[in-house]
């Protein structure tokens, strides 16, 4: 029988392996913490919008940073209310109600979203939507190279999840001279920003007062999430993409990737 580990963080569960040693020793069975990984169908105001693959903790975060980040709302103020359900161990549902007001944009983009396609974009639509007109970020926010080295440095001992299971992202709210103020994880990169986003709209703090740090390559829909957000700078932990760095130049988001504790790449 395999012991299993005692007080894992939400979002983990255990996992019997069996361990095999390159010096000749016998194989050995352990329990080893795995990250949950499971399909949220998210359901707003009764239609069917979208499946995604997330870890399901902080659902509620999730959901009211999944329709800012859609721009299904402008703020936290077109959002009803979120019931996440567990369906017969298969999966999630999350119900979402949105204001009536949020009707017809939620109907263009569910209709958008029946012409993708596995590869998530198909079509002359799709591919207007990738390059979709944006806010410009207005938000400005002096923020030292020494904020952006703490942060990057602090956030490591933030990831109770990543740190279990060492299989998660992680995205953080950073004041302006670097201390943490809250994170979120999912095995999702753009997931644990969204929930960031949800988490940050619930407890009433402006994106605007601090900057995000993600353990992603950074991406340019991570990007647009970040831009829409209003936030004022961007910090990843790894390189990013040519269209991100395209797209935070022509919308005013400051974009440091490469992050460690010692040096980073702004662009």
């Amino acid at each position: 029988m395999v012991p299993m580990q005692a007080d894992l963080p939400s979002g983990a569960q255990d996992f019997a392996f069996v361990e095999h040693f390159a010096d000749g020793r016998p194989p050995a069975l352990r329990a080893r913490a795995l990250a949950q990984e499971a399909p949220v169908a998210i359901e707003i105001n009764g239609l069917g919008y979208a499946v995604m693959m997330a870890t399901p903790t902080d659902l509620e975060d999730y959901a009211l940073g999944f329709c800012l980040s859609e721009q299904l709302i402008a703020d936290v103020a077109g959002f009803d209310s979120a019931q996440a359900a567990q369906i017969d161990g298969r999966g999630w549902i999350l119900r979402i109600t949105l204001a009536v007001a949020e009707a017809a944009p939620l109907m263009e983009r569910a209709r958008l979203r029946l012409s993708e396609g596995s590869c998530g974009l198909c079509g002359i639509e799709s591919l207007d939507q990738v390059l979709r007109p944006l806010p410009q970020v207005t938000a400005r926010l002096a923020v030292a190279d020494e904020a952006i080295f703490r942060a990057a440095a602090q956030l490591r001992d933030q990831q109770v999840l990543g740190r279990a299971t060492r299989a998660t992202h992680a995205a953080a709210f950073c004041t302006a001279d670097g201390a943490v103020a809250m994170v979120r994880e999912d095995v999702g990169r753009h997931n644990a920003f969204d929930k960031l986003v949800g988490a940050m709209a619930r407890a009433g703090l402006a994106p605007s007062a601090g900057f995000v740090v993600l353990t992603a390559r950074c991406s340019y829909e991570l990007v647009q999430k970040a831009v829409i957000a209003g936030v004022p700078l961007l910090v990843t932990v790894s390189a990013a993409s040519t269209l991100a760095a395209e797209r935070a130049k022509a919308h005013g988001l400051r974009l440091a990737s490469l992050a460690r504790d010692d040096s980073f790449l702004e662009s």
